[in-house]
């Protein structure tokens, strides 16, 4: 099982703004694959199904991006998944607008 999570904030005033990438990426997903990320768990919205033959669940903390990592451990804890079965999408101020990053650890520098 995957956990697919898109950061973002919970309120309106950030909805139409690129710090809600995450939160975006996460709707299309569902929408594109008929996944509802309707449940409220972990101090987040998420919802469960399949992608490409993968069992999946989509997570929307609702806790401020400084604080997501308590719901996105509270899930992983709960499902027993795997930091490898982690997928965390967010804005990056380094990365420019229209480009993806992928990398296996964080940082700031683009390596």
């Amino acid at each position: 099982m995957k956990l697919i999570v898109g950061l973002g904030n919970p309120e309106k005033d950030y909805a139409k703004t690129r710090h809600n990438m995450g939160f975006n990426v996460i709707n299309k997903l569902s929408n594109k694959y008929n996944i509802e990320v309707n449940k409220e768990k972990f101090k987040a919205l998420f919802g469960m199904g399949t992608i490409e033959n993968e069992k999946v669940i989509l997570l929307k903390p609702q806790t401020f991006m400084n604080l997501s990592g308590e719901s996105i451990i509270e899930c992983m804890n709960f499902y027993k998944i795997e930091t490898k079965d982690l997928i965390i999408i967010y804005d990056d101020i380094d990365t420019e607008p229209g480009k993806v990053r992928i990398r296996k650890k964080g940082s700031s520098r683009n390596t």
